[in-house]
């Protein structure tokens, strides 16, 4: 029996898929039909500082046929009344006892200010709270958001206020508009947070009209720097999310965001760490339903794996990260390529002889072109099988025996013991000794 419940700094939730703190999450109505497919919790929309919002407030990047592969905003937190809000927070866990409702916070930073929010925030019976340091556009100028949370001092400060006096589990969201994510990570941690959350959106402008020249989103002719998200930024988000997962000082629960589109994604964060995965862009495009297929996708893919609890998968793929000086240099692939499945489009061929290493060949045989490589020169760069559009028809095949490795770091220390200085030549003895030519 697989058994999807999570527990993220001590919130439980009876699957890992959560809103996250955004439009689909901004009331009652919205929450309360989201439970009813199927989520497991909710990040209720940031509240906070009485803000007005913008009207065109969303800017889409199209490619290759998806719609919103990326979505760069510039909406602010609710702009509905927070007396509005508690209220429905309130009804919301009321008819929804069994799921997690979390709520995202935002003020100005003084320390009152912050006690007085989440007391009434404690009042609604929610399950815990989330600090939102991660917005890039608007609250920033007003020294919130992604202010506070590429600070550390600041991020520490203000987690420190809000611990001294919360009863229920703290989640810190943190920005990626920073150098070193770690840094506020550990922050969060020394001020008494309970769990960490991220990544926020990512500063950006989505683009440009080309006819009158307006950004976009375009709000009375004028545009600005926004928050992107999407199925795009889930690269970034999986690189922070693995940082702060491996950093011992950090060491807390992590509910993962970035471009979580369906169940893969879902387990790639959990994968790397993650205790749970909050969704939204996905969400603005396909609507809540999307969830079912999450659950059901997820659910059977822990069926064929024999696993019964995500637990027993959590992290897994933290021992694989590491620098690149111990990569194993004499483990060595070629491309060889599939003629059954081949469709003879070439494009293997143009971008290694464009952009590669010129190892396959373009022949004519019975009408047709003909791509081969030639396997002695193939550095296994991979770039062919990623350009190709049929699967499996290019495969990255090991050709060494594993019976030795080597990496950078070893080489370099031999090296250093033997007081030979590593020149080009000595380099080429050693690959050439290990069957490695370089063309």
């Amino acid at each position: 029996m697989v058994d999807l419940s999570v527990n993220c700094a001590g919130i439980k939730s009876s699957n890992p898929f959560w809103l996250a703190s955004a439009p689909p999450s901004n009331s009652a109505y919205q929450n309360c039909k989201a439970f009813e497919k199927g989520w497991g919790g909710t990040v209720w929309k940031t509240i906070g500082e009485p803000v007005m919002n913008v009207f065109n407030r969303y800017g889409g990047l199209d490619y290759n046929g998806q719609k919103i592969f990326g979505l760069n905003n510039i909406e602010l937190i609710s702009d509905r009344p927070i007396e509005t809000n508690f209220r429905e927070i309130a009804e919301t866990k009321k008819l929804w006892p069994d799921r997690a409702v979390v709520v995202s916070l935002m003020v100005e930073s003084k320390r009152e200010t912050w006690h007085e929010i989440v007391k009434r925030t404690i009042d609604t019976g929610c399950d815990g709270i989330e600090l939102n340091y991660g917005c890039p556009h608007g609250m920033s100028e007003r020294g919130m958001g992604a202010a506070v949370g590429q600070v550390p001092e600041y991020c520490k400060m203000i987690t420190e206020w809000v611990t001294e006096i919360s009863t229920i589990p703290v989640l810190v969201k943190l920005t990626p508009n920073v150098s070193n994510i770690q840094l506020p990570a550990r922050a969060a941690k020394a001020a008494g947070a309970d769990g960490i959350t991220l990544i926020n959106t990512i500063n950006s402008i989505i683009g440009v009209n080309l006819d009158p020249f307006e950004l976009k989103p375009n709000v009375g002719g004028k545009g600005g720097h926004g928050g992107y998200a999407g199925p795009a930024v889930k690269p970034i988000a999986l690189h922070l999310l693995s940082q702060v997962a491996i950093d011992p000082e950090v060491n807390l629960p992590i509910s993962g965001i970035g471009g979580v589109s369906n169940w893969r994604d879902a387990l790639e964060f959990i994968l790397l760490g993650a205790s749970n995965v909050q969704v939204c862009t996905a969400v603005m495009h396909h609507g809540f339903r999307i969830v079912e297929d999450m659950i059901d996708g997820m659910t059977n893919w822990m069926n064929e794996k024999g696993i019964t609890s995500l637990d027993q998968i959590r992290g897994k793929s933290l021992p694989r990260i590491d620098n690149f000086g111990n990569f194993d240099l004499l483990n060595k692939t070629i491309a060889r390529i599939d003629q059954q499945k081949c469709i003879h489009c070439n494009l293997c061929y143009v971008a290694c002889e464009d952009t590669a290493h010129q190892c396959i060949d373009l022949t004519e045989e019975n009408g047709h072109s003909k791509t081969e490589v030639r396997e002695k020169d193939c550095v296994g760069c991979a770039l062919c099988s990623l350009v190709c559009p049929v699967d499996n028809c290019i495969s990255m095949v090991r050709i060494d025996d594993g019976s030795t490795s080597k990496t950078w770091n070893q080489l370099n220390e031999e090296f250093r013991k033997s007081g030979k200085p590593m020149t080009w030549e000595e380099l080429a003895k050693f690959q050439h000794k290990h069957g490695i030519e370089i063309h």
